[in-house]
This record gives C-alpha cells, structure tokens and sequence, in this order.
C-alpha cells in the first residue's frame, strides 16, 4: 500500500516539475523546441509516467 503511494507521489512530483520548468520558458523558447504552450500538460503527463 505505501509503495503505491509512494509511487503517485513521486508521479506527480516529475509532472509537477516539468510543467514548473517548461511554464518558466518564454514563447520564444519554446516554439525553438516545437512545444505550444497548450501542450504543456500533455508533455508533463507523459514525462511523468
């Protein structure tokens, strides 16, 4: 049960930090890396798994 737990914490914490450092980027940067700022989420639900 707590290996569980621990395992969604940690999920969230890797979704959670992705999406700190990609909202950090100006539209500038980016664009240079192919990302929408509406793709956001999506990268960091995938980055986290």
């Amino acid at each position: 049960m707590f290996e569980v737990l621990k395992s969604r914490i940690n999920t969230w914490k890797r979704y959670n930090r992705t999406v700190t450092e990609l909202q950090a980027l100006t539209n500038r940067e980016l664009s240079d890396l192919g990302i929408a700022r509406s793709d956001i989420a999506r990268i960091a639900r995938d980055a986290a798994r």
